[in-house]
């Protein structure tokens, strides 16, 4: 009997990318998710950010996604970690780090309801998803520059 060994591919992981945008002062910059039902984390203060096109690298999607979003070119962006949406998205996301101290209020925000800076012992008021509190909570545990 002759059998074949054949390997089904799988699908590869959608993925994404995210900016943790520091000020001089140290601030985080949030952004309001619109509320709306089809959307991952509606209602909840996230990081810029979103999906990356299909073939399109995480370094590449965070700065169209930064520039489509809020019009925002971000100095010294690095890439950081990755962290997996197990409960919303299931997406494998790329966390960057970027300073910018501009006045986020005059921002052209294409998406979402708002942005702001937020010093860092506040955030934990805020509704922020899961993963993005823990990347939030890595990066600052790591000692940002």
């Amino acid at each position: 009997m002759h059998s074949e060994n054949t390997a089904i591919e799988e699908p590869a992981a959608a993925r994404g990318a995210v900016a943790i945008i520091t000020n001089r002062r140290g601030e985080l910059l949030l952004h309001l998710r619109d509320d709306l039902p089809h959307i991952a984390w509606p209602a909840h203060w996230s990081l810029l950010g979103g999906g990356c096109d299909p073939g399109e690298a995480p370094a590449t999607a965070i700065v169209r996604e930064l520039d489509e979003e809020a019009g925002l070119t971000a100095d010294s962006l690095t890439e950081l970690f990755e962290i997996t949406d197990h409960r919303g998205s299931g997406q494998i996301i790329t966390f960057f780090a970027a300073r910018w101290d501009g006045d986020e209020r005059r921002l052209p925000l294409s998406e979402g309801v708002k942005l702001q800076f937020f010093a860092p012992e506040h955030l934990d008021i805020l509704t922020i998803p899961p993963f993005i509190r823990d990347g939030i909570h890595r990066y600052l545990a790591a000692g940002p520059s």
